[in-house]
């Protein structure tokens, strides 16, 4: 019982709570993007670190964010000790730079920043992650970010939220919609339910049982329980054109927590693709870096 309960402590106090930075390894510019290192305030003042890759001429903006434990390049799992940190075979790199690179050359500017006690951008809230509730500030503020400059304001904006990313986007619609009012639509990668990863991450410990002991560790830490910080709830407040994405068989959540997901959003324009063949999360975040057709054609249809 002793170790049963060291095991969930590690569990939430690590990365479920408490995300580890990483190093940012590429930059726009190894793959010929002009770019600008910008630097904006969350709604509540955590500075975030950006990059803002303008694609000249065109009046499309894609604000892009990114999963926990992630940063706006991506994740260094191929090296130590970060290929240690990630179960289920996920021990490869996610670049998010092709991806940019396929917007940018596509006609669209990219603004892309790192979250809170992410990447290089500001430390808050002790340093804890809530899965989406204190993060969607960060989104707010890009958005504001967006807004007061000149050059941006009156761009078209599309958004690319990324697993947690998206979870805080859905937050940030429900507490702050008036920002999303010119958002013409979104494509979200794995969103996903802590209840769900979770409950996936102690069966494969042999403690199945043992949720309601990892939620009362969570609260202890956050002051939030698991449900607390679903997504489901907060997606009914989605108001835009949204095209998720998910690994059917992800080892780390289940097709039904994400079909629950895009059914709760209400509008009649989304779509929901299965990546097939595959049970490793990182497959769903390096699928449209290498395969981008579909994220372009979501956002041509949308912002053309």
């Amino acid at each position: 019982m002793a170790d049963a309960q060291q095991m969930i402590k590690g569990l939430v106090g690590g990365m479920f709570t408490h995300p580890v930075r990483v190093p940012i390894l590429h930059t726009p510019d190894e793959y010929g993007m002009a770019y600008e290192e910008v630097t904006f305030p969350s709604l509540d003042g955590t500075p975030l670190e950006a990059w803002w890759i303008p694609a000249p001429g065109s009046d499309k903006l894609i604000v892009a964010n990114h999963p926990l434990p992630m940063s706006r390049y991506g994740f260094p799992s191929h090296l130590e000790p970060w290929k240690s940190m990630v179960p289920g075979g996920n021990d490869f790199e996610v670049n998010f730079l092709p991806e940019y690179k396929a917007l940018h050359d596509a006609g669209y500017n990219v603004l892309t920043y790192d979250a809170r006690n992410h990447g290089q951008s500001g430390d808050a809230n002790g340093g804890i992650f809530t899965w989406g509730q204190f993060e969607s500030r960060d989104v707010a503020g890009s958005l504001q970010f967006v807004k007061s400059r000149p050059d941006l304001a009156a761009m078209k904006v599309g958004l690319l939220s990324r697993c947690m990313g998206g979870n805080a986007t859905y937050v940030a619609m429900t507490r702050y919609p008036e920002l999303f009012a010119d958002v013409r639509c979104m494509v979200n990668p794995q969103p996903v339910s802590l209840r769900v990863m979770a409950g996936q991450a102690l069966g494969a410990m042999g403690l199945a049982d043992r949720i309601d002991a990892m939620d009362r560790e969570f609260k202890l830490i956050t002051s939030f329980t698991i449900d607390q910080v679903s997504p489901i709830e907060y997606a009914k407040n989605c108001q835009v054109p949204t095209f998720i994405t998910q690994v059917r068989d992800d080892v780390l959540t289940r097709p039904e927590d994400v079909q629950a997901i895009f059914d709760a959003i209400p509008v009649d324009d989304k779509k929901l693709f299965w990546i097939e063949g595959s049970t490793r999360r990182w497959d769903g975040y390096t699928y449209f870096p290498e395969h981008p057709e579909q994220l372009l054609e979501w956002f041509d249809k949308h912002m053309g």
